[in-house]
């Protein structure tokens, strides 16, 4: 296969063009981070960290952590270990599982969190200015892409509504909420599908 770097076949293929465009924005994304460590004393993984558990404190094991972030429990412990010394974070026995370590943010690491968890900002800004349908075709295009390369296991965890077991889709055609949660037992929209739902129980 020729690479989707090498442009004289780029040029010539849509499918390169997308990957090429898609990897151009995780160079933004990168930038982004690293610009706010600039401003703190912390690593770009440590900034992630604070302001997944800051929304996700029902997941926030070492071991769910290193899946979250496709991470070793050692690297992970290793981060989780320099919040603390920062006073960021601590770690405490989960309450629903006696045998699992939860970690936290102390109330330090809530301020902090909150600060960071702007940090990709301008990107939405930027989104913000297109056209509401040309959102959903890429918002579905999006959410297809991560199911498949989740299925191909490049991509660990994905939260997603077109993931859940509770989710059916095309169930009310002909509507303007055409799926349905049966989890919550009502419609769905295109625009109201989850991208991360707290709630999310895989398939399998």
């Amino acid at each position: 296969m020729k690479s989707i770097f090498n442009l004289d076949h780029q040029h010539e293929d849509l499918d390169s063009k997308i990957a090429a465009a898609l990897e151009r924005l995780s160079q933004a994304f990168r930038v982004l981070l690293w610009e706010k460590t600039k401003n703190y004393n912390l690593s770009p993984i440590q900034i992630q960290m604070l302001v997944f558990l800051l929304y996700h404190q029902n997941i926030a094991t070492v071991g769910q952590l290193a899946r979250e972030f496709s991470l070793t429990p050692a690297t992970v412990s290793d981060a989780i270990s320099s919040l603390e010394q920062k006073n960021l974070a601590a770690r405490q026995q989960s309450e629903n599982d006696r045998r699992s370590i939860a970690v936290t943010l102390t109330s330090e690491g809530k301020k902090m969190a909150r600060k960071l968890s702007t940090w990709a900002n301008v990107v939405h800004e930027n989104i913000a200015a297109f056209d509401a349908r040309d959102k959903l075709v890429v918002m579905n295009f999006l959410m297809r892409l991560i199911e498949s390369l989740q299925q191909a296991g490049v991509i660990t965890v994905a939260r997603m509504c077109i993931t859940c077991k509770f989710f059916q889709p095309n169930a009310h055609l002909k509507t303007d909420a055409p799926h349905h949660c049966l989890l919550l037992d009502k419609p769905l929209a295109h625009h109201a599908l989850r991208l991360d739902c707290p709630e999310h129980e895989s398939k399998n």
